[in-house]
C-alpha cells in the first residue's frame, strides 16, 4: 500500500498500468520509463530555451548554450510538445523512436541508452497516445516543486513498482528503498568516490545524493563509479542518474561483469554500496583462481558471496567503508574454504558491523539476508564487531513484501553510530551486542547475530500462572463444546442429502 507521500505517484502508476493491456511488465517498463525520461529532458531543455529566448544576446537553438549548463539538447522534432501534438496519430510510435534516435545523436553520453520500442506492433498506439497525455499531466501536479523534481520522484517510484510486478527478475535491477537508505545512513557517504560493482538501476547512487543534500553537503564532491552486466538495466540506470542530474560518466556496462572484466581496475573508493546477486554460481572462478583480489582466500566455484566481498575490499581505500547485502549463508558457511575467508577477514579487523535483516524484504527472494559493514583503517572499536538483529522489525507493505519504517532505520543507524562514537551505546538483549574478537573466536567465527545478541526477555504482564491456565482451559472447553455442536449440524445436513455418518 502506498503511503500518503506517494498517493500521486501510486495513482499515476495505476493509470499507466491500466494502459499496459497484454504487454509483459518487463517490456512495458521500458516504454513508460523511456517516456518519463523524454519528458524530463524536454522540460529541462524548454526551461533554458525560454530563458535564452528572452535574452536578446542569446540564441535558444545554439546547442553550446545547453552544453554549458549541463542540459541535454533536444532537437525540435523530439521536443515533448511536438510529440504530444501527434499523440492521437497512428504513427506516434515511429515519431517517438525517431525522437529517441536524434536525441542520442545530439548527445553522445546517451548513445545506445534510450529505448526505441514504440513502433512495435504489440504496443497499442491508442494506449500509447493516452500514456503520453498521462505523463503530460505530471507538470500540472507540480505545486511546491518543479515538474523536473516531480518527474524524478515518479521515475523512482515506477522503478520500484515495476520491480515488484516482475518479482524475481525485478530484484535483479532494483533494491528496495528502505534497505538502500539504511545502508547509506550507516556509512554516510558525504564526499569522495562512491562505488557499486553491481549497480542495477542506480538506487545506491540516488540515495547517496539525497543523503548529501539532506546534510547540507555538496553533491559535486561525490564521484560515482559503477558497473552493470545487464545492458537493459544499465540503460535504466543511465536515465535514472540523468534525471537526478548525477554524472554517470563512470557507470560502465559490459557483458562479462565485474569479476571477469573489471571496468575500474585502479579505483580505490571511499565508500562502497552494493547488493550483488545472492549465492551466484558459475562466476568464473576457474579463470580467476590466481587473481590478486583474493587476499583472504580463493572463493569457491559454486558461490560468489566472498568473491563479491573481496572484490569490493580490493577497491576500498585505506580509510574506506563499505556496506553490502549478502545471503545469510555467508555468516556461517564453512563450505569450500568460506569459513577460512570469513575468519581471515575478522582477524584482519575488517568486520565493523553485521545486521541481520528480516525475510521478505527483497523482490527476487523471500529469504532473509544480512548487511555487512566493513571498514579499513579502524580507529575506534578496534578488535570489536557490532551485531544487530532486526529480523523481526519492519511492516508488511503488501501481502508478500516487508519494508522498514523511517523510525526502524533511525533506530538501527543510531545504535551503530553511537557504538562508533563510544558514547550513548549499550548492549540490548535480543537487539544489539558489541562482541570482542575473543567472543567471536569462541563461536568459531560464525557471525550470525542471534548467537551474540541472545533472545529478548519477555515482559511480565503481572497475571499469575494459575489465572492464565484457568482462562485457557475455560476457553478450550468452550471450543470443544462448539466443535460438538458443529459436528451435529454437519451430520444433519449430510442426512438431508442422503448421506449418513
Amino acid at each position: 500500500m502506498a503511503n500518503g507521500n506517494n498517493n500521486f505517484e501510486a495513482s499515476l502508476f495505476n493509470t499507466a498500468d491500466r494502459l499496459r493491456k497484454n504487454i509483459d511488465a518487463a517490456e512495458y517498463k521500458n516504454v513508460v520509463l523511456g517516456l518519463i525520461f523524454l519528458k524530463y529532458i524536454s522540460d529541462s531543455f524548454q526551461e533554458l530555451y525560454d530563458r535564452l529566448d528572452n535574452d536578446e544576446y542569446s540564441d535558444p537553438e545554439d546547442r553550446d548554450e545547453y552544453l554549458a549548463e549541463n542540459i541535454f539538447f533536444v532537437p525540435k522534432d523530439a521536443r515533448w510538445k511536438n510529440l504530444q501534438a501527434k499523440a492521437k496519430f497512428p504513427e506516434i510510435g515511429i515519431a517517438i523512436d525517431d525522437a529517441m534516435s536524434i536525441i542520442e545523436k545530439e548527445n553522445s553520453e546517451l548513445k545506445n541508452v534510450l529505448p526505441k520500442v514504440y513502433a512495435k506492433p504489440n504496443l497499442d498506439k491508442t494506449s500509447l497516445g493516452q500514456l503520453i497525455d498521462v505523463i503530460s499531466d505530471i507538470e500540472l501536479q507540480a505545486q511546491k516543486e518543479s515538474s523536473k523534481d516531480l518527474l524524478g520522484r515518479v521515475y523512482e517510484y515506477f522503478l520500484g513498482e515495476f520491480a515488484s510486478a516482475e518479482g524475481k527478475k525485478g530484484g535483479q535491477f532494483y533494491t528496495p528503498k528502505s534497505i538502500v537508505k539504511l545502508m547509506v545512513d550507516m556509512i554516510e557517504p558525504y564526499n569522495g568516490r562512491v562505488y557499486d560493482p553491481a549497480c542495477g538501476s542506480g538506487g545506491m547512487f540516488i540515495m547517496s545524493e539525497k543523503f548529501v543534500e539532506e546534510h547540507q553537503g555538496n553533491i559535486q564532491e561525490i564521484t560515482i563509479y559503477g558497473q552493470e552486466s545487464n545492458q537493459t538495466t544499465w540503460k535504466l540506470s543511465k536515465m535514472n542518474l540523468a534525471i537526478h542530474n548525477i554524472n554517470s560518466q563512470f557507470v560502465a556496462w559490459n557483458t562479462e561483469g565485474s569479476f571477469l572484466k573489471d571496468s575500474h581496475p585502479d579505483l580505490k573508493a571511499d565508500y562502497i554500496l552494493a547488493n550483488p546477486p545472492f549465492n551466484q554460481s558459475e562466476w568464473g572462478q576457474e579463470i580467476l583462481v590466481e587473481d590478486g583480489r583474493w587476499k583472504y582466500g580463493v572463493p569457491p566455484k559454486g558461490n560468489a558471496n566472498f568473491a563479491w566481498m573481496q572484490h569490493m575490499l580490493y577497491h576500498l581505500a585505506p580509510d574506506g567503508v563499505m556496506a553490502t547485502v549478502l545471503a545469510n549463508g555467508s555468516l556461517s558457511s564453512n563450505t569450500s574454504g568460506e569459513g577460512d575467508i570469513r575468519t581471515n577477514m575478522v582477524k584482519a579487523g575488517l568486520v565493523d558491523c553485521i545486521v541481520a535483516l528480516p525475510k521478505q524484504l527483497f523482490y527476487n527472494t523471500g529469504i532473509p539476508a544480512t548487511i555487512w559493514v566493513l571498514r579499513r583503517g579502524k580507529t575506534v572499536q578496534q578488535g570489536k564487531t557490532l551485531f544487530i538483529d532486526v529480523s523481526e522489525m519492519g511492516f508488511m507493505k503488501d501481502r508478500v513484501h516487508r519494508e522498514f519504517a523511517p523510525e526502524d532505520i533511525q533506530k538501527i543507524e543510531h545504535v551503530y553510530h553511537n557504538w562508533r562514537k563510544t558514547e550513548g551505546y549499550e548492549d540490548i538483549k535480543g537487539f544489539c551486542k558489541s562482541a570482542t574478537l575473543e567472543e567471536i573466536e569462541k563461536h568459531n567465527f560464525v557471525l550470525t547475530p542471534s548467537r551474540y545478541v541472545g533472545i529478548p526477555d519477555e515482559e511480565d504482564d503481572g497475571i499469575p500462572f494459575e489465572d492464565k491456565m484457568a482462562d485457557l482451559t475455560a476457553t478450550l472447553a468452550q471450543q470443544i463444546e462448539k466443535e460438538k455442536e458443529l459436528d451435529e449440524q454437519l451430520k444433519e445436513q449430510l442426512e438431508k442429502v442422503g448421506f449418513a455418518l
